[in-house]
């Protein structure tokens, strides 16, 4: 009982750390990157320096004992990181070449296709109570965030690239876990400088064909700098806890329930930045919740009858251990007991 509610403890700990430093970095980085903010418009060189930052903190923690190093081949690596860039890379093409609007129904599509794909790869399957809470979910985050819908050829490829990449990327983060055994923080530090090094080299380049500028020539005064460490500091908190919390759930669940910083930033760019919230999006945050909801209880039913199933047929070879230990004690206890049938 005791390790069930500290367990439960640290489940709400690694989602409440996940939608904080996703919601801070957003946050920030609006500011950062906005043309009323500094206009620093170098998404992916920016996602260069959150993975340095982020493996410098592995490096140190693994120097100093905190976390251990484990062996993980260097080519699963490499094709982590690959598909790890290609989803971020696939998704700053895609806001650039989409609308607004197909953008969103492009990141709505991720759950289903996580869905899929974790049944094509490791033969998943999902009762009737979660499939509905994901479509109330996806309704709900359709209606308060999907606008005008836009679609050309070029960026139509770049979303499905994104979305494919990224499903693939959240499902191998669970999967790399299980199959070497390590610990979220251990493959992070593992798999943060291969994506650090790639992106600081290739990011100017891809940053250039999407804004037109160079990261050379941009003015750095100390409110950037700021800015850029204060992102940098929560990409930290955002990455530990996207790994945690697809080691300790799923994929699917983090795609779900992850809308939940959808509502916080509508909510949120309300509050600090004068955005529209309209009946429109306040309906959808509610429906967004309510699939929320179900899709915890969903869950949680399932869990219980899988724990079900478990104890029925655990119970069931214990009789019949039992059973064959009562046939074989038998006789010795009759003639103990003077009732021996000879």
């Amino acid at each position: 009982m005791e390790a069930e509610k500290k367990s439960s403890v640290s489940d709400v700990g690694a989602w409440g750390m996940n939608v904080v430093s996703s919601v801070g970095i957003i946050m920030a980085n609006k500011q950062l990157m906005s043309s009323t903010g500094f206009a620093f418009t170098f998404a992916t060189t920016l996602t260069g320096f959150h993975f340095t930052v982020t493996a410098l903190v592995g490096m140190v923690s693994n120097a100093t004992g905190l976390s251990a190093s484990k062996h993980i081949p260097l080519w699963e690596l490499l094709w982590f990181s690959i598909v790890a860039n290609m989803s971020i890379t696939g998704m700053n093409l895609s806001l650039m070449l989409n609308s607004v609007g197909f953008y969103q129904i492009s990141k709505l599509s991720m759950i289903p296709v996580v869905c899929i794909m974790e049944w094509i790869l490791h033969n998943k399957r999902y009762s009737k109570e979660v499939k509905m809470a994901v479509v109330v979910v996806v309704i709900g985050v359709g209606v308060c965030t999907v606008t005008d819908v836009k679609i050309n050829a070029k960026g139509f490829i770049c979303a499905c690239v994104a979305v494919l990449c990224t499903s693939l990327q959240q499902i191998s983060i669970g999967s790399l876990q299980k199959k070497y055994s390590v610990g979220s923080f251990e493959l992070l530090s593992k798999t943060a400088p291969i994506q650090a090094g790639s992106l600081l080299v290739l990011g100017p380049f891809i940053d250039y064909y999407l804004s037109g500028k160079l990261i050379l020539d941009y003015k750095f005064t100390s409110g950037p700098i700021m800015f850029i460490l204060l992102s940098c500091s929560l990409a930290v908190f955002c990455n530990m806890s996207q790994y945690l919390c697809i080691g300790r759930f799923s994929a699917t669940s983090f795609q779900v329930l992850g809308h939940m910083k959808t509502v916080c930033v509508l909510v949120l760019g309300w509050l600090l930045f004068d955005s529209a919230l309209t009946l429109k999006n306040i309906l959808g945050m509610f429906v967004a919740i309510l699939g929320m909801v179900i899709y915890s209880w969903a869950v949680e039913l399932e869990k219980q009858a899988n724990a079900k199933a478990t104890v029925k047929h655990s119970l069931t070879e214990e009789e019949i251990r039992l059973l064959k230990h009562d046939v074989d004690t038998k006789p010795g206890k009759d003639l103990e007991l003077g009732q021996s049938k000879g």
